[in-house]
């Protein structure tokens, strides 16, 4: 198979700002064309778009927890950028909730939000770009933003703890699948990292909590989180494919 370093047409979900916005300035600093994608902050997606290095990068738009949606965007992206050789699944819901103080049917809406956007729209966007490369032939990569929060626990956010872990199982299945057809699947698991969401909280009263959390007194950052996607969605990646990896800080050991 003839996946390559650069030059590919990459599709991340998710990429308005934050951990997408990194992602999809790398790829295109890399000699990538990208597919920025956005739910519903067309302005910040435009203005990720306006940041990429190179020409040939489009803005697609559009609900991915409806299944329908997540197909006319795939395909809108497909069209614009002539096919699909590498996804990142980023896109996702973050919503806190704790059981004790949260009422059934909120519960229930939370739930099904979260498995929604980060299981399901990253199961069917994995279906829709995977079928695309089997297709075009030549492989190609798929990247599941997933979490530490899979495996240590997450009190306030149980159903995004929960559906992170699904799309760490999502992934490891689909690598078997895919790999007879050169296309390698891979999840990072990235523990508390800064972006302008969640500056506020790491500036905040219990900022030095949360760098506490790592020995190495400190907070990642999106670059760090973005260097393993795109050596992920490499050439050199292959055999790396299944695989979960940490990228925590040591916040958050396993064996």
């Amino acid at each position: 198979m003839n996946v390559s370093a650069s030059g590919r047409r990459v599709f991340v979900s998710g990429a308005s700002r934050g951990l997408g916005r990194a992602v999809a300035r790398a790829f295109a600093a890399n000699g990538d064309r990208v597919a920025v994608h956005f739910g519903s902050r067309e302005e910040e997606a435009r203005t990720t778009l306006a940041s990429l290095a190179g020409d040939g990068h489009t803005l697609v738009g559009g609900d991915l927890a409806d299944p329908s949606g997540a197909a006319a965007v795939v395909d809108a992206a497909a069209d614009a950028l002539g096919g699909i050789d590498v996804l990142v699944n980023n896109a996702a819901v973050n919503i806190r909730h704790p059981l004790p103080e949260t009422p059934y049917e909120e519960w229930v809406a939370v739930w099904q939000q979260h498995v929604a956007v980060n299981l399901l729209a990253t199961a069917n966007l994995s279906h829709l770009a995977a079928r695309r490369m089997i297709d075009q032939g030549g492989g190609g990569r798929i990247v599941n933003i997933g979490s530490r929060g899979a495996f240590r626990g997450e009190p306030d956010h149980p159903a995004y703890g929960a559906t992170k872990a699904a799309v760490h199982a999502l992934g490891q299945s689909l690598a078997v699948s895919l790999a007879p057809y050169g296309i390698a699947v891979a999840s990072v698991a990235p523990g508390f990292f800064a972006t302008e969401r969640v500056a506020p909280r790491v500036e905040g009263p219990e900022g030095a909590a949360i760098r506490a959390q790592s020995p190495f007194g400190r907070v990642g950052s999106a670059e760090e989180i973005t260097a393993a996607v795109l050596w992920l969605a490499s050439p050199a990646a292959e055999w790396s494919s299944g695989t979960i990896l940490d990228l925590n800080g040591a916040s958050h050991l396993r064996s």
